[in-house]
């Protein structure tokens, strides 16, 4: 790999959400260190734009990033890469995920397989988010709780739970979304700029010591007058699952990059809930959801704009605007093709990897203690924080 001369290099979002790990990061930086000196294009798609942002910029600096695709408000963008040169790195808005042609086919073949009622009126999960990311996260369960207490007195049947040990996931939660005639949502991001993990630490050490303590109290034992000072909002790929299983949402008011539109995509809730019988009202007449569930897979699934594909052209358009591409003999290209193909190979053993270790675990879950079982699923989660 290091004697291949690259034309584009592209850093990913697994990559580069070790971020959240310092010791972790840095370790896999050094690895790649010899990507300082190639003259390829270097691209960085990073997502968790909240955490040890003092990690990534100075990443960009020293391995020389020519273009950054951020999915953070372009607004929020020098708060959060405060020592980046933005007239040597170019900065692109993107979405936190995309439409996948093969997710199409899964949902329509699950589809086929469901009943045609969908038994749920309300459904929902969401795991607790660590403090540390701020106010906005806390929405997430709120929404949860409020709609968990007050639905079912409008005869309304709901499926909403904040438990870890309640989170679906695989070809599950799309069999989930498709018995559900409505889904809540938030818009995903942070509230606070945790720029070297000191907020993190900081209420985690605190919380081990005053493990019941509220949201309130931690935010003024560990970071006072922070909550606010970033508004990294975005919407997330939840949001675009229910557009291609045309279940309806009910999102709290917000941006959501500009791709869903209240009262055309999605059932507006306030975010004070001062319209929440309103929105309880249209629920439960269910006259709406037809129409909202097909406009909403018109525009963001059938239009083809928010896909895969369209988001890889994307990259290549915008990274390789006047690149001249290097000439190259018959040899090198047979090489690199070999080296392609040895790498597609590898990624997709490592992915099923993963997914047998899904399944086994989904096998040993009777015999797995609870405790053990909700201690595993707290350390995936921390990992996969949004």
């Amino acid at each position: 790999m290091k004697k291949i001369h690259w034309d584009l290099i592209i850093l990913d979002t697994i990559f580069l959400s070790t971020t959240g790990r310092r010791e972790l990061f840095i370790k896999n930086a050094k690895r790649v260190h010899f990507l300082k000196h190639t003259d390829a294009i270097k691209v960085a798609l990073p997502q968790d734009e909240f955490l040890n942002m003092d990690l990534l910029c100075d990443f960009i600096n020293e391995f020389g990033i020519n273009h950054v695709f951020s999915v953070a408000p372009e607004s929020e963008w020098p708060v959060i890469y405060r020592t980046v040169n933005f007239q040597e790195v170019k900065f692109h808005k993107v979405l936190t995920g995309y439409v996948d042609d093969s997710l199409i086919k899964k949902v329509d073949r699950l589809a086929r397989h469901m009943p045609g009622q969908r038994s749920i009126d309300i459904g929902y999960r969401a795991y607790r988010i660590p403090f540390w990311l701020g106010r906005h996260s806390a929405l997430k369960l709120k929404i949860g709780d409020v709609f968990k207490e007050k639905a079912p007195r409008r005869g309304l049947v709901v499926d909403i739970s904040t438990r870890d040990e309640d989170i679906i996931i695989g070809d599950d939660w799309y069999r989930f979304l498709l018995r559900c005639k409505y889904q809540l949502g938030v818009e995903g991001g942070a509230s606070i700029l945790d720029w070297d993990g000191t907020y993190r630490k900081k209420t985690e050490d605190y919380l081990a010591q005053h493990p019941q303590a509220t949201f309130e109290e931690v935010e003024k034992a560990c970071f006072p007058d922070a909550d606010g000072t970033l508004k990294h909002f975005a919407i997330s790929p939840r949001h675009l699952e229910c557009c291609l299983t045309k279940t309806c949402q009910v999102l709290v008011e917000g941006n959501y990059d500009g791709v869903l539109a209240p009262g055309k995509h999605y059932i507006e809730l306030k975010r004070d809930f001062s319209n929440l019988d309103e929105v309880l009202d249209i629920i439960a007449r269910d006259e709406l959801r037809g129409e909202i569930t097909t406009r909403a897979s018109q525009d963001i699934v059938e239009s083809g704009k928010y896909t895969y594909k369209s988001f890889a052209n994307y990259i290549i358009d915008n990274s390789l605007t006047n690149f001249a591409p290097r000439s190259r003999s018959s040899w090198s290209a047979i090489w690199q093709s070999i080296i392609y193909y040895w790498m597609l190979l590898g990624d997709k053993l490592s992915w099923l990897i993963i997914a047998l270790g899904f399944t086994l675990w989904k096998q040993l879950l009777p015999v797995i203690p609870l405790s053990l079982q909700r201690r595993v699923r707290r350390l995936t989660l921390d990992e996969a924080t949004k």
